[in-house]
C-alpha cells in the first residue's frame, strides 16, 4: 500500500527565549522588549509545531537573517541558512539542540564578522515540495568583546566590566595641578538608548547617501567609531546630537557644566525629532560617544589631556602673545584647552600594518574636519607616540594636541616681540577611570615616551618635530606659581610668584603678577587681581616668594561656570631684557554635596537618600534645583527645586526615595544648579542587595 503523504509541519507558536539568551549575552538589561545578542555566540530559541512533531530527513527548517533597508548576501546584510548537525564556522549556523514531543530547540550563531544592528528572523518550514514561512520577530546583534575572534575582543573580564557593562564612570576635570573627578552616568543598557543608538547611525549621512554601503560596512568598529564621532556633534548640519557652545551664554539650554549623564541629553534628541541638543562641550561629547560605543559593544572610556593643545595650522607650535602686563595681546586661532576630553575604543586594525591594535582615539568634539565632516579618529595610540602620523585616522591633530610647544612672545610697547625663554608643555597627566575602582589611571606613558628621552627625540624627528631646545636649564632665573590651600568658592585666597635666581651674581628684575577669570577652552575673562613690582632684587642662589591675594569680592561676578582663574607672571631683567613667562590655572572648589543612605538598600525595596550642600557664599542661592541620578537605581532623573532661597552659610537639605530595580554596585549622582552656584556634582556609591529568593 502507498504510504500516506505526510501533513505540512505547522508552526503554532515560537520563543526567541529573550531573558534567557540577554543573561548568557550579557544584554538581560536591554532586553525587556527584544531580543539582544553578540556576534559569534550561539542564542537558542524554541520552536513548538501543530498536528505532528518535526521528523529528521522528512522536514527540512532553515532560516533568514536580514538587517537594514536593502538586504543583500553579498554585501553580508542577508542571509540564508539550513539547520544542520554542525555550526559553521565562516557564516550564520543552524543546529538542532533538543527535541520534545512537539518542540524543537534550535541554536543559532552568527558569524565574528556580521553587520551589527536590528535583524528579522524568518524560519522556511517545508517538508518534501510544500513550504510556509514565518516571521519569528526581530533581534539585535552587537560587537562581542568576549570572542577572541571579534574584532572588538579584549581579553580581561575585568576591563571588559568596566568599559563595556558599566553604566556609570568618572571623568576627570579640573587643572593639570588640580584633578577633579566627575561623575558621569552612561546609562547605555537604560530603556530606550539601544534603540536611539541604531537610529543615530540611519540617519547619519553616509547611511542617506548610499544605505547598502553603510550597512555593509557595519561589521567594522572603525567605521561605526567614525559615524559615531561625526553623529554626536551637530556641525555638518547631519542631525547630530549635541550643538557646542563656548561663551558662558547657555540661557536658551542647558549649560555643558549640569549634566550628569547621556540618558538625559540622547532622550532629548530622540523625542524632538533629531534637533541638537544644547549645549554640549568636551567632556559631554565623549561622553555621549562612549554611551552609544559601550551600547554597540565596543569597549571604550573617556580620557582627558591636561594642558591640550589645538594646533590650527600643523605646525606643532602654539605661539602666544601677551603685552608687558600680562594680557593676551592678540588672539591666535591655536589655543590651550586647559584639559580636553576625547574617546578611547579597543578595537583591531585590520585595515592598517601589525602593531595598532588596541586602544584607537575618537574625538567627537567638533574642532577641525576630517574628510570634509566634523570628526576625528579612530586614531591608534600606539601611532600617537610612535609618531606615525601617515596612518588613518587624523593622528597628527592628535600627535600635536599631547605634543605641541607652546611659545610665549611678549609684545613690548613698540610693538616688538620677546620670546620668552621658559616653553610650558602640552600633554600632560592623560587621566582616565582605574578599572573597577573609583582612583585615576595616569596613561600618558601610553601617548608619548617620557620627555627627554632618546625615544622621544627618534618620535619627533620621524614626526617632524623640533622639540624645543626650551626645557628647563638649571642656570638662570626661574620662575613658577604656587596656589595657597584653600581656593574654595566664596572665599579670599592666596597665589605666589616664586622667583629663582641659580647664579652667582645679583639681579635686578620687574615682576608683574595678574589673575584672571578664565574658561577651560583657554579664554579669559575680566582682571580679579593685579601686582607690578618693579624693582625686585634677586640675591645670587637665592629664592623670593611674591604673594597676590585674590578675593572673591574681585572674581565672584564673572568667575565662569568651569571655575577657573588664569594667573600670569611676568619676569623681566633688566640687564639682558629677557622675560620669563609662568602661567598656572588655579580650580575654584565647589561645596562638597552629602549624601546620606538611610535603611538597608535592597533590591526591589523603597531606599531613601538624603542630599545636602551648604551655602559657602556670602550671600543668598536664588532657583535651586537638585537633579538626582543613577543607572539601576532612580528609573530616570529625579528633579527637586527649592522653594525658599539658601542664606548665606545655610544648608539645603532635602530626601529623595526610589525603588532600585538592579542589585550589585552603582552610583548615585547628583548635581545642584543655582544663579551663584553651577554644576555643583556629588556621587555616592551604593551597594544593592539582591533581593531574597
Amino acid at each position: 500500500m502507498p504510504t500516506a503523504a505526510l501533513a505540512d509541519l505547522v508552526l503554532e507558536t515560537w520563543d526567541l527565549q529573550s531573558e534567557h539568551n540577554g543573561r548568557e549575552h550579557r544584554t538581560a538589561e536591554m532586553c525587556g522588549q527584544q531580543l539582544v545578542v553578540r556576534r559569534g555566540q550561539p542564542f537558542t530559541i524554541t520552536l513548538r509545531f501543530s498536528g505532528r512533531a518535526y521528523e529528521d530527513g522528512v522536514d527540512k527548517l532553515a532560516f533568514n537573517v536580514e538587517t537594514g533597508p536593502c538586504p543583500i548576501e553579498t554585501s553580508g546584510t542577508r542571509s540564508h541558512f539550513a539547520m544542520t548537525d554542525f555550526p559553521e564556522e565562516s557564516g550564520w549556523s543552524a543546529v538542532m539542540q533538543q527535541q520534545d514531543e512537539d518542540s524543537l530547540a534550535v541554536s543559532l550563531c552568527s558569524p565574528t564578522s556580521a553587520r551589527v544592528g536590528r535583524y528579522t528572523l524568518t524560519l522556511e518550514a517545508s517538508t518534501g515540495y510544500q513550504g510556509s514561512s514565518y516571521l519569528l520577530g526581530d533581534f539585535v546583534l552587537l560587537f562581542n568583546p568576549w570572542h577572541p575572534e571579534d574584532t572588538v575582543f579584549l581579553r580581561d573580564e575585568d576591563e571588559r566590566h568596566e568599559y563595556v557593562l558599566s553604566q556609570q564612570g568618572l571623568i576627570y576635570q579640573g587643572t593639570r595641578d588640580y584633578i577633579t573627578p566627575t561623575p558621569w552616568n552612561f546609562g547605555q543598557f537604560e530603556d530606550e538608548i539601544l534603540s536611539i543608538c541604531l537610529k543615530l547611525l540611519d540617519i547619519n549621512p553616509k547611511f542617506l547617501r548610499d544605505q547598502n554601503k553603510d550597512c555593509s560596512r557595519r561589521n567594522d568598529p572603525a567605521y561605526i567609531g567614525r559615524v559615531v564621532s561625526a553623529m554626536v556633534n551637530c556641525n555638518d548640519e547631519d542631525r547630530g546630537v549635541l550643538a557646542g557652545r563656548w561663551d558662558n551664554h547657555y540661557e536658551d539650554g542647558m549649560s555643558p557644566m549640569a549634566w550628569i549623564g547621556s540618558v538625559d541629553i540622547l532622550k532629548r534628541w530622540n523625542n524632538f525629532g533629531c534637533q541638537p541638543v544644547k549645549y554640549g562641550q568636551c567632556w559631554v561629547f565623549a561622553a555621549v560617544a562612549c554611551t552609544v560605543m559601550r551600547c554597540l559593544g565596543v569597549p571604550s572610556r573617556v580620557v582627558t589631556n591636561y594642558n591640550s593643545a589645538h594646533d590650527t595650522n600643523g605646525n606643532l607650535v602654539i605661539d602666544r602673545y601677551l603685552n608687558e602686563t600680562g594680557e593676551e595681546d592678540r588672539r591666535s586661532r591655536d589655543m590651550i584647552w586647559n584639559f580636553h576630553c576625547w574617546v578611547e575604543s579597543w578595537m583591531a586594525r585590520p585595515d592598517l600594518a601589525p602593531g595598532y591594535d588596541g586602544w584607537q582615539a575618537l574625538d567627537p568634539t567638533p574642532q577641525e574636519k576630517s574628510e570634509g565632516v566634523f570628526c576625528c579618529g579612530p586614531a591608534p595610540v600606539r601611532a600617537i607616540k610612535e609618531g606615525d602620523l601617515h596612518l588613518k585616522y587624523d593622528i597628527p591633530f592628535i600627535f600635536a594636541e599631547v605634543n605641541a610647544d607652546v611659545v610665549y612672545w611678549v609684545v613690548q610697547r613698540d610693538g616688538s616681540q620677546k620670546k620668552s625663554i621658559h616653553s610650558s608643555v602640552v600633554g600632560k597627566n592623560i587621566s582616565t577611570k582605574s578599572v573597577g575602582r573609583d582612583s585615576r589611571e595616569d596613561i600618558t606613558h601610553t601617548y608619548k615616551y617620557p620627555e627627554g628621552s632618546e625615544k622621544e627625540r627618534e618620535v619627533f624627528a620621524k614626526a617632524e618635530h623640533e622639540t624645543s631646545s626650551l626645557r628647563e636649564e638649571d642656570e638662570g632665573l626661574h620662575l613658577k606659581i604656587k596656589v595657597s590651600e584653600g581656593a574654595n568658592n566664596g572665599c579670599d585666597f592666596d597665589v605666589f610668584a616664586v622667583v629663582t635666581n641659580n647664579t652667582d651674581t645679583e639681579r635686578g628684575c620687574r615682576l608683574m603678577l595678574c589673575a584672571r577669570t578664565a574658561s577651560y577652552s583657554g579664554a579669559v575673562g575680566p582682571q580679579c587681581g593685579m601686582k607690578d613690582l618693579l624693582n625686585l632684587t634677586l640675591e645670587p642662589r637665592a629664592e623670593k616668594s611674591v604673594p597676590l591675594r585674590i578675593l572673591y569680592e574681585k572674581y565672584g561676578e564673572s568667575l565662569t561656570q568651569d571655575n577657573l582663574i588664569k594667573v600670569v607672571a611676568l619676569l623681566t631683567e633688566y640687564q639682558t631684557g629677557d622675560v620669563i613667562v609662568a602661567v598656572r590655572d588655579v580650580y575654584i572648589k565647589n561645596p562638597e554635596i552629602k549624601i546620606r543612605i538611610l535603611g538597608e538598600p535592597m533590591q526591589n525595596r523603597k531606599l531613601v537618600a538624603e542630599v545636602s550642600l551648604v551655602n559657602p557664599l556670602a550671600e543668598p542661592l536664588h532657583n535651586c534645583v537638585f537633579v538626582v541620578e543613577g543607572a539601576g537605581l532612580t528609573n530616570g532623573q529625579r528633579i527637586k527645586e527649592l522653594e525658599e532661597p539658601v542664606e548665606p552659610q545655610e544648608e539645603a537639605k532635602f530626601r529623595v526615595d526610589f525603588v532600585p530595580p538592579q542589585a550589585g554596585l552603582h552610583k548615585l549622582m547628583v548635581d545642584f544648579e543655582s544663579n551663584k552656584l553651577t554644576g555643583v556634582k556629588g556621587y555616592r556609591n551604593v551597594i544593592i542587595a539582591p533581593q531574597p529568593k
